[in-house]
C-alpha cells in the first residue's frame, strides 16, 4: 500500500507518499540520542581519569641521570699520543692520552741521586750516636779515675808533710844539743880540759846538725808544695767530672739531633722520588671509570696543563632518572613506590622505585635563587627534583644515555 501524506488545514487532496520514506520523526530522535553519548563518554572517560589520576602520578619533567667524569691530565707538557676518539667506549684503566715523559724521566734520575746522597749522609752520620755515647762513659771513668789518683796523692802529700814536720822537730832538737854540747865543749877546750879533737868532733857535729835542720826544713817546704799541688790538682779533677757529666747528654743529644736531621733528610729524598715516579706515571692518561667518551678537546701536539679539562666519560653503568614533580604532586609520594618509566626515544616502559625526594626546590638549587621578600610577589607552583632507582637488568637499559627525556608515572596508592 502507499501511505498517504496527510494534508494542511484547506489543502488539496492527500498526495500519495514515496515509498521507503522514512517517518519525519527520525532525525529529531538522532538528535537527541548524540548528546547522551557525547555526555556518557565525557563522565566515563572524567570517571576514568579520576580513578587514574587517584592512584598515579606522572610528569613529563624528567630525564635519565648519570655519573659524568671530566678528565684533565695531573702533570703539564706536550701530548705525544691520543688514543680515543669522541663516542668511543672504554674500559677503566684504558689508555686514553700519553704526555712527553722526558722531564720527568730527568726528574725521577735526579730524585734517585739525591735519596743516594741522602742515604749516605745519614750512614756516615748514624754511627756518631753510640760512638759519642761510649767516648762520654770513657771520659767520665777516667775523670773518676783521675779524681782517685788525685785523692790519693793527697793523702801521700798529707803524710809525707806530718813525716817531714816530725823529722825537722827532730833535727832542730838535735841541733840545739849540738850547740849545747859545742858550746861547753869550747869552755872545757879553754880550760885544757878536753882535747883539740873533741872540740873539732863537737864543733862538727854542731854544724852537721844545723845543716840536717836546713835540708829538713827545705823537704818540708817541698812537701807542703806538692801537698798544695794535689790540692788543687783533686779541686780540677772533680770540676773536670762535674763538666764531664754535664757536657756528656748535651753532646748526645746534639748528635742525636744532627742523626734526626739526617733521617729527616732521607725521608724527604724519598718523598721526592716517590712523587717524581707518580708525576712520571702521571704522563699517562688512562680513564679512571668506564664509560663513552665525549667533549674530547686535546689532540697530538696540545700543551696541557693540571686542571685543563680535556674529555668527559659518561658513565651508562648506575643510571637513575630525575623527575622535577610538582609540589602538589607529593602529597602521597613516598620512598619505594614503584614507577613505571616511558623512554620517549626508545619507546620502552622500563620500571623502578622512587629513591628518594630532594632537600629543596630546583629553583633554590639555581646559581640565583628566588627572593620573595622583594619585588612583587607571584605564587609559583614549584617543582622538586625525585630521584627514582631503576630496576636492575630491565631489557634496553644498556640504550640508555644520561639526558634522555622519560614519563615517569608513580604509583602512589
Amino acid at each position: 500500500m502507499t501511505a498517504l501524506t496527510p494534508s494542511k488545514p484547506g489543502a488539496g487532496p492527500a498526495t500519495p507518499a514515496p515509498a521507503g520514506a522514512v517517518p519525519a520523526a527520525a532525525p529529531s530522535s538522532r538528535r537527541r540520542i548524540i548528546p547522551l553519548v557525547v555526555a556518557a563518554l565525557v563522565l566515563g572517560g572524567g570517571g576514568t581519569y579520576y580513578a587514574h589520576a587517584r592512584h598515579f602520578e606522572d610528569t613529563d619533567d624528567a630525564q635519565i641521570d648519570g655519573n659524568i667524569t671530566n678528565l684533565s691530565p695531573r702533570v703539564a707538557g706536550t701530548l705525544l699520543a691520543v688514543h680515543v676518539q669522541d663516542n668511543q667506549v672504554v674500559k677503566e684503566g684504558e689508555l686514553l692520552a700519553e704526555v712527553d715523559p722526558t722531564d720527568y724521566e730527568i726528574a725521577v734520575a735526579q730524585a734517585k741521586a739525591g735519596l743516594a746522597q741522602a742515604e749516605a749522609t745519614f750512614n756516615a752520620e748514624n754511627p756518631s750516636v753510640p760512638m759519642t755515647e761510649t767516648s762520654n762513659q770513657t771520659a767520665i771513668s777516667a775523670a773518676d779515675a783521675d779524681v782517685s789518683s788525685a785523692e790519693s796523692g793527697l793523702v801521700a802529700a798529707d803524710r809525707e808533710v806530718k813525716q817531714l814536720t816530725a823529722q825537722l822537730e827532730l833535727a832542730k832538737a838535735n841541733a840545739k844539743n849540738a850547740v849545747t854540747e859545742r858550746e861547753r865543749a869550747d869552755k872545757l877546750g879553754a880550760q885544757g880540759a878536753i882535747s883539740q879533737a873533741e872540740l873539732d868532733t863537737r864543733n862538727t857535729t854542731a854544724d852537721a846538725a844545723s845543716a840536717n835542720v836546713a835540708a829538713m826544713t827545705a823537704a818540708l817546704a817541698a812537701a807542703q808544695a806538692r801537698y798544695t799541688q794535689a790540692q788543687s790538682r783533686i779541686s780540677f779533677t772533680r770540676s773536670h767530672v762535674v763538666e764531664l757529666k754535664a757536657n756528656a747528654p748535651r753532646q748526645l743529644d746534639v748528635r742525636k739531633a744532627s742523626v734526626g736531621a739526617r733521617e729527616a733528610q732521607l725521608d724527604l729524598a724519598r718523598a721526592q722520588l716517590k712523587q717524581a715516579e707518580l708525576n712520571l706515571g702521571y704522563t699517562k692518561i688512562v680513564a679512571p671509570v668506564g664509560g663513552i667518551v665525549g667533549r674530547k678537546s686535546m689532540s697530538v701536539g696540545d700543551r696541557v696543563a693540571p686542571g685543563q679539562q680535556v674529555l668527559a666519560l659518561a658513565r651508562t653503568d648506575g643510571l637513575w632518572v630525575t623527575a622535577n614533580f610538582r609540589e602538589t604532586q607529593l602529597r602521597d609520594m613516598r620512598a619505594g613506590q614503584p614507577v613505571t618509566i616511558h623512554v620517549d626515544a626508545l619507546d620502552l616502559e622500563l620500571h623502578g622505585k622512587i629513591e628518594s625526594v630532594a632537600g629543596a626546590t630546583g629553583s633554590r638549587f639555581s646559581l640565583f635563587p628566588p627572593e620573595n621578600a622583594s619585588g612583587n610577589f607571584v605564587k609559583v607552583v614549584q617543582r622538586i627534583p625525585v630521584r627514582i632507582a631503576l630496576d636492575p637488568n630491565e631489557p634496553g637499559m644498556d640504550r640508555l644515555r644520561p639526558g634522555m627525556s622519560v614519563e615517569p608515572e608513580v604509583r602512589v596508592r
